[in-house]
């Protein structure tokens, strides 16, 4: 038996216990579903929400009104966080992940489900953002709670390998929401796509959960959190705990995702409105050079988790943001430049860089908030992250791109990037840290 099942299996041999295999289908699956409903909604968002929930207004305006309601969700994501999170240091990571996996998947079905704008009026964009508020509820308990099933059922010397799983889910499921959406881009026609196809990837999803439930269910509480319940009873209030003790902390965990999140959607929300309304690239094209780049992000993945559990987290963030930082000084002669390898070259770039800087960010972010309000802090700060980084993104990108044009997206991006930077800096390693305290 190798230490890290050793580790993981416990020396008490009556106690029921999570495998290896276990642990890292269970922490992939989750992220996996929940960046594959953020994306497909993004993708949707620039692609058909505005046609279909705001047809009344100029396509400019649409555009720009569903990205809106693509930000809705990260607003909600740190209430979800903060309300998963307290159940979660309270009760335990089972139960609470399995609840924010099934209010994040009938959020997202339902949208598949919901009618447009032409069959019930005003109502069909106020549900949509009553359903994206809901979506975002669930996923703000959703990738807190993946992560530390990871890295709390991990060896000390391997928490960032662990870690990795749930760094592993935005990959696969990025892949899985461009594939959908290649497929049904090559078999329908346009109008055959905004009137129902565009309903498939959101009602797909539905499928992905029971999945994962599934997986779940057969989990066991994580031996760190058992151990600390038996010691110490958790805060009443997590929330309020972190807050009071732990605010500069949770400032410096959401300023270092920021440049990570900028990044991500820069990349693939805004690249592929930019791609196919103002390069002329077609649908199918971009979507298929984003299934190509992605491939890189994944491959970045492991080979950044193994050397933060190596030379340790800041060494690898930092470097990977300052090269985060370069590469939006970069965005136009390779976007402008007339050439679609060029294009598929930056966003196999970017996406590589998006590995690099996320992966350790699965065992980061947990290890620097201590146990007992290790779920609620770790969410939190990934959740805040994202309504820094990621909810504006779009709305911001294509304000700077009708100014000043692509130019001032890329400053955008290497601004966002030094932003964590100055974090990451702020921040002490975490590599060698006590896990159980």
């Amino acid at each position: 038996m190798d230490k890290t099942q050793s580790f993981i299996e416990g020396s008490d041999s009556n106690q029921p216990v999570n495998s290896t295999s276990r642990v890292a289908l269970a922490s992939f699956i989750g992220t996996t579903i929940e960046f594959y409903d953020f994306y497909i909604y993004a993708t949707a968002a620039a692609l058909v929400i505005g046609p279909v929930f705001f047809p009344g207004s100029s396509p400019s305006a649409q555009i720009l009104q569903s990205f809106a309601t693509f930000g809705i969700a990260f607003v909600a994501r740190p209430i979800g966080a903060m309300l998963f999170g307290h159940f979660g240091d309270r009760i335990g990571r089972k139960s609470t992940l399995v609840f924010s996996l099934i209010l994040m998947g009938i959020a997202t079905m339902l949208i598949g489900l919901l009618p447009g704008y032409a069959a019930i009026g005003f109502w069909a964009p106020f549900l949509l953002c009553i359903l994206r508020l809901a979506q975002g509820l669930g996923l703000g308990g959703e990738w807190g709670g993946a992560a530390l099933l990871a890295t709390e059922n991990a060896p000390e010397d391997k928490r960032a390998l662990f870690g990795m799983f749930p760094q592993l889910g935005p990959s696969v499921g990025f892949l899985m929401s461009n594939g959908v959406f290649f497929i049904i881009a090559l078999t329908l026609t346009n109008e055959q796509f905004l009137a129902w196809g565009w309903r498939i990837p959101f009602i797909f999803s539905a499928l992905l959960v029971v999945i994962g439930l599934y997986i779940r269910l057969k989990l066991v509480e994580s031996p760190i959190f058992t151990e600390a319940l038996k010691k110490n009873n958790p805060p009443k209030v997590p929330v309020l705990e972190m807050f009071k003790c732990h605010w500069s902390t949770l400032a410096l965990g959401s300023l270092s995702m920021v440049g990570c999140y900028t990044l991500f959607y820069i990349t693939t929300a805004f690249l592929l409105q930019f791609g196919t309304k103002h390069l002329g690239i077609a649908n199918q094209t971009f979507l298929g050079f984003l299934c190509i780049a992605v491939v890189f992000m994944a491959v970045a993945t492991p080979i950044s988790a193994l050397l933060s559990d190596k030379y340790g987290r800041k060494p690898v963030l930092i470097i990977g943001l300052i090269l985060t930082i370069l590469s939006g000084m970069v965005m136009v002669p390779f976007m402008e430049s007339d050439s679609n390898f060029l294009v598929l070259a930056f966003l196999c770039i970017e996406l590589f860089l998006m590995g690099v800087i996320f992966a350790p960010m699965g065992a980061l972010l947990p290890e620097i908030f201590p146990i007992n309000i290790r779920y609620t802090g770790s969410s939190a700060a990934y959740s805040i992250g994202g309504i820094l980084g990621a909810s504006i993104a779009p709305i911001v990108a294509n304000y700077l791109v009708n100014e000043g044009g692509l130019l001032w997206v890329g400053y955008y991006v290497s601004f966002a990037s030094l932003i964590s930077f100055i974090a990451m800096l702020l921040i002490k390693e975490t590599k060698n840290s006590d896990f159980s305290c």
